[in-house]
């Protein structure tokens, strides 16, 4: 008897700078070709339909700014706790609902700036990923990318699978380099969470390790 699909819910809008349809449209066919079924929603009321939300096995946001009704970030908290994966990259899941701390306690970190905007710069890889390796395994221990470079305020409950270091130079604010999260992994209830914060832009998603590590992602954190 095969097994029964499994449902998959994109959610994408917000700020039109990080190609929320673009971008997601890359990953829809990888996870119809995993045996997803996958609804696309550019309405945040899908995470008030609470029959949608407890059949969902993966919530794959692009959403960056805008806002959340107090209806709808509970919807998405009640589904990540009961045991929906929700997954997502760069300003779509770390720069999201800005004013919402219940989302914000969700996701565990959120974008505070991108020093320089777009340049290169290195995502490096923890030395020990721990029960976590399967995710990174046969990455390079270095990636070089050229997009935002994410600053984000984090809490110890990420797990962290690469970080990446700003450096300080004449006339910044800070004094020394500062390392930051750049991929990690978040248990929530029942439910896990994954963030890679490369993916301003398309070239960014379309490098072979991190589209490799956001593909394993989606998988990892689906129910």
């Amino acid at each position: 008897m095969p097994a029964p699909q499994k449902q998959a819910v994109v959610v994408r809008g917000g700020w039109d700078g990080h190609a929320p349809v673009a971008a997601t449209e890359m990953f829809i066919p990888f996870l119809s070709e995993h045996g997803y079924d996958v609804v696309v929603s550019d309405d945040l009321d899908v995470y008030t339909d609470p029959a949608l939300m407890a059949r969902t096995d993966l919530i794959l946001q692009c959403w960056t700014m805008g806002s959340l009704t107090d209806d709808q970030v509970k919807g998405l908290r009640t589904a990540v706790e009961d045991g929906t994966g929700l997954a997502g990259w760069h300003g779509g899941v770390v720069d999201s609902f800005r004013q919402s701390s219940d989302y914000l306690h969700l996701m565990g970190a959120q974008f505070a700036a991108h020093p320089r905007g777009i340049h290169e710069y290195t995502v490096d890889l923890v030395p020990d990923p721990g029960a976590h390796r399967d995710l990174v395994e046969g990455l390079p221990a270095t990636i070089t990318v050229e997009d935002e470079q994410y600053w984000v305020l984090s809490d110890p409950h990420n797990e962290v699978l690469a970080t990446t270091t700003v450096p300080a130079r004449d006339g910044d604010p800070w004094s020394a380099p500062l390392t930051f999260p750049a991929i990690w992994t978040r248990a929530w209830g029942r439910g896990r969470i994954f963030v890679c914060t490369p993916g301003h832009h398309l070239p960014t998603l379309e490098r072979p390790a991190i589209r490799t590590v956001i593909e394993r992602g989606l998988l990892w954190a689906s129910r």
